[in-house]
């Protein structure tokens, strides 16, 4: 079986409100450890009513308590959006209860606009210091030297695994500097993927964390009993994007038969190129395509997201999802 985790988006839909939400991640990630899912991550985002996971630490919190083995982490934290020490005794305390199941990934996008970067207390500069920041955040999660003046507590000698996430090159160079894990977020920044995998793996220094290159493929995939079935639910999804390109920031919508007569030829095309590595179909249909994208991209593992309206439609597509990787 390929390799498989998921990335939920904590959507509140117009059938759920904020608790659902968080319930429905829960109760997703608890079937998905019997799935074979190899982790869950939820991501920090700001000022979006439709998405319910801004306090990300206490998100993974609530997700692992209703679980017994399935990794649980951030996918990730917007590091610039906050001190380093912070975050170290927020997941240093998640690694304490829960041992070996916590994963940390940082992001160095804001996950928000501008408007909100400043209400966090934040400037658009902070960005610049994100490697220090991570190797700050490294060093805290290390055992304690003697005499160090500045601890995490209780974070110090935790060892939390840190991911490198990103969209453009930028982050795939880091990761590979720093020796750690790299994700790729072509589940809605397709055009670098595979240029980032190449420069990952072409510099990457092993480290004490890492000794060899591992990278995460982030997609989209819905799965359902036949294709087109599969093609009217992912209509949420699309909507969500044309949404995105209105300013609307609302929350998830349900499926519609004709997703033409929603969007502007424009939108389309904008929606169609962020979705454009997006898997869509019959377990059959998705099998052929994690195939494809794995034979394309080598990726060490695949971070799948199946933005479904309803919660028992999105846990069959995700057991869908499962039987078909069980296939390759």
């Amino acid at each position: 079986m390929a390799d498989i985790s998921i990335l939920d988006l904590v959507r509140v839909t117009q059938a759920t409100d904020a608790r659902g939400a968080l319930d429905n991640a829960r109760d997703l990630a608890r079937h998905a450890e019997g799935w074979g899912f190899r982790r869950f991550w939820v991501a920090e985002h700001h000022n979006m009513p439709g998405i319910a996971s801004a306090a990300t630490a206490l998100v993974v919190q609530h997700v692992a308590a209703g679980t017994e083995r399935i990794r649980v982490g951030a996918g990730g934290i917007m590091l610039p959006n906050h001190a380093p020490l912070v975050i170290a005794e927020q997941f240093g305390t998640l690694a304490r209860l829960f041992p070996g199941r916590i994963d940390l990934g940082l992001g160095r996008a804001p996950g928000t606009d501008q408007l909100t970067l400043r209400a966090l207390r934040r400037t658009p500069q902070a960005a610049d210091q994100f490697p220090q920041d991570v190797l700050e955040l490294q060093a805290y999660f290390a055992p304690a030297e003697p005499g160090q003046r500045i601890q995490a507590v209780p974070a110090a000698g935790t060892e939390v695994p840190l991911w490198i996430l990103g969209s453009s090159t930028y982050g795939a160079m880091l990761a590979a500097e720093l020796g750690l894990p790299y994700a790729f977020a072509s589940h809605f920044a397709p055009d670098q993927l595979l240029n980032a995998l190449d420069i990952y793996r072409a510099r990457f220094k092993p480290s004490e964390q890492l000794a060899k290159s591992y990278a995460i493929v982030g997609v989209n995939i819905v799965a359902a009993e036949n294709d087109a079935e599969a093609r009217r639910l992912h209509t949420t999804q699309q909507m969500s994007f044309a949404d995105l390109f209105r300013g609307a920031r609302g929350l998830a919508k349900p499926p519609i038969d004709d997703i033409e007569a929603y969007w502007s030829p424009e939108e389309k095309r904008q929606a169609m190129h962020m979705l454009a590595r997006s898997i869509v179909g019959s377990v059959a249909t998705v099998r052929k395509g994690m195939r494809a994208l794995l034979d394309e991209t080598h990726a060490d593992e695949l971070i799948i997201v199946s933005d479904v309206f309803d919660h028992g439609a999105r846990l069959r597509s995700y057991a869908l999802i499962a039987e078909a990787a069980a296939g390759l």
